[in-house]
């Protein structure tokens, strides 16, 4: 067995009440790659920052091996004594550390490095988090909810810069397909306790299933034991007192057994308060448009929306998104075009950065109000506590200020306000970010029963994969394409994914004209020559050829649409889409050609 880079023995820490972490065991060797799940609450980040070095337990030991560099990333970085973001990456790196591959990073993440961090947007400050973090090249890698407030081209960039580096891996976050791309071992922390497969997150949850359903025949088994030695006890004992002390003491350990047993924390009961139908088409957008600074940021975009239609909005951070669907849900006035709404829409809203959340609020006051006890679902009055509870907040948690609660907890918090309005139509900015696996496939069940409209916003592609009938991706130039299906399915259709934000760079000195290099200026003194015969024949009969393979894709696109297609043929839907993909290729194949014939004639014409 390889030696740990970093052994965690019998960890023991206690926050008032039961124990968060109870004899927790971890080690990592070179070239694992680990992921830690587990609940809100359950101490995930508590023992990563133990890992790090930077809290310490109430008992057990920490090793590191002599030599051995690791670097931790917060779910919230810390950018105090940085003028910049390059001071700020370059203050994690080390003496033998190169500056080069902090330059390197802070540019393929999309950063010029002089941005001021008090500036920075929350995917901005993520994208200098995760520089830093990279930058020395460490052998132990402690990432923490890395992908929160990236888009995804950057998600996709990270998981392949992570893939390719020799670093051993612990990982904490809520993104299924970044835990299974990367994960080759779990381990599951639960009830205080850590259990460990050799295996990746794709082969966790039903290996938890199992472990589950065992522990819940071991508990009968214990009741069944308990009321057996009970009914002993009131009618074997009499007689035989003396002889059966140690079996009377025996059940009363029994007893106390099931009385300390942890029980598994429940499941959210997430129930969405709708309000009266909408009519059969809710939203209708023709033509819209929003520009900033002079550029457009939605450019003539039309689509129709009706009731149970689950509508996703993916792209890079800056694309537009939240323009977008603000526009579609009337908060925004679209500079061209117009919106119709159905006149009986009732909007529930989550948004993004948590922004309508004040610190100092309770967290009961949060939901009623304040002043009450009582918060309305579904039109009929609950005791706030109780609809509390429904998301896994204990009654001690009441009257606690929102600034003491997690980020998963903020994230319940958010769910159970918005889910609480009646509502025909559910507006969700990142619905997925702070959440726990098990909350999340609530979640996504929810929203598969809800009978209005969604409009999310979302980075997390198997929540899309998993909740929404369509996808809206943008193109160049402000314009937005909708797509029938999952990201999975947008991607098969669209032929690629997004390409990620590049810093700016110095252009590179175009050469004069009347000054060619090396062999352009060998080319230049060489005669003109002629098209030939095949290269007259192409440039006459693309332009035919290009349009027919325009009026081709138009007729895939128009079935593609029939939001019914993939419900009845999920074959024929596949079929359509390769065909598309294959149709898309040949004509940017045919307009290349064309235009680089075009080019050589008018070079050869003057």
């Amino acid at each position: 067995m390889a030696v740990p880079l970093i052994q965690l023995s019998d960890i023991m820490l206690t926050f008032g009440g039961a124990p968060l972490l109870d004899g927790v065991e971890l080690s990592l060797s070179a070239g694992d790659r680990l992921c830690l799940v587990g609940r809100n609450g359950s101490g995930k980040s508590t023992l990563l920052k133990i890992a790090a070095g930077l809290v310490e337990p109430d008992r057990g030991s920490r090793f590191l091996q002599p030599g051995v560099t690791l670097r931790y990333l917060p779910q919230e970085p810390e950018f105090s004594g940085a003028a910049t973001v390059r001071d700020y990456v370059e203050q994690g790196l080390g003496p033998a550390d190169e500056p080069f591959e902090a330059q390197r990073l802070i540019a393929e993440l999309g950063l010029s490095g002089a941005e001021r961090p008090a500036e920075l947007s929350g995917g901005e400050a993520r994208r200098a988090a995760i520089a830093r973090t990279l930058a020395p090249r460490p052998d132990i890698l402690l990432l923490d909810e890395p992908t929160n407030h990236l888009d995804l081209s950057t998600i996709e960039w990270l998981e392949r810069e992570l893939a390719s580096r020799r670093a051993a891996l612990v990982l904490i976050s809520h993104d299924r397909r970044f835990l299974t791309d990367l994960s080759r071992a779990t381990v599951w922390l639960d009830r205080g306790r850590a259990r460990r497969i050799d295996r990746g997150f794709a082969d966790f949850e039903p290996w938890r299933d199992e472990v589950l359903a065992e522990e819940e025949r071991d508990r009968h088994k214990l009741d069944r034991k308990i009321v057996a030695e009970g009914d002993w006890l009131r009618y074997g004992v009499t007689a035989r007192r003396k002889r059966n002390v140690r079996r009377l003491e025996a059940l009363h350990a029994l007893r106390q057994a099931r009385r300390d047993e942890r029980g598994r924390a429940g499941s959210v009961a997430i129930t969405v308060a709708e309000a009266t139908r909408s009519g059969e088409l809710a939203i209708e957008a023709k033509g819209i448009g929003k520009a900033y600074g002079g550029k457009d940021v939605v450019r003539d975009f039309s689509i129709r929306i009706a009731r149970g239609d689950r509508i996703g909005i993916v792209g890079p951070n800056g694309s537009g998104k939240t323009t977008l669907i603000n526009m579609l849900s009337g908060v925004l006035a679209p500079e061209h075009g117009s919106v119709k709404l159905a006149a009986s829409l009732e909007f529930a809203r989550l948004d993004q950065q948590r922004l309508t959340l004040d610190p100092e609020t309770r967290l009961t006051d949060a939901l009623t109000g304040g002043g009450t006890d009582s918060v309305m679902v579904g039109g009929q009055p609950r005791h706030v506590v109780g609809y509390l509870q429904d998301f896994l907040f204990t009654p001690e948690q009441a009257r606690t200020p929102l600034r003491a609660l997690s980020g998963g907890e903020r994230g319940r918090l958010m769910l159970a306000r918005a889910f609480a309005t009646p509502s025909n139509m559910l507006v969700l900015d990142e619905p997925t970010n702070d959440l726990d696996l098990e909350t999340l496939d609530v979640l996504q069940d929810r929203l598969a029963e809800y009978a209005g409209v969604v409009l999310l916003v979302s980075h997390d592609r198997d929540f899309l994969d998993r909740v929404v009938s369509a996808v809206i991706a943008p193109q160049a130039e402000g314009r937005w394409v909708e797509y029938a299906g999952g990201y999975t399915d947008m991607l098969a259709q669209r032929g690629e994914g997004f390409a990620p934000a590049a810093a700016a760079r110095p252009a590179r000195a175009a050469v004069p004209k009347d000054q060619p290099d090396g062999p352009a200026r060998e080319q230049a003194r060489a005669p003109r020559r002629r098209l030939g015969f095949n290269e007259t024949h192409a440039l006459a009969t693309l332009p035919r050829t290009i349009a027919d393979l325009e009026a081709g894709i138009s007729k895939l696109r128009a079935r593609l649409e029939d939001a019914g297609l993939y419900r009845r043929d999920p074959a024929a839907f596949a079929a359509t889409a390769g065909a598309l993909t294959a149709a898309q290729a040949d004509l940017a194949a045919a307009e290349s050609r064309w235009l680089e014939l075009e080019i050589l004639r008018e070079e050869i014409e003057g």
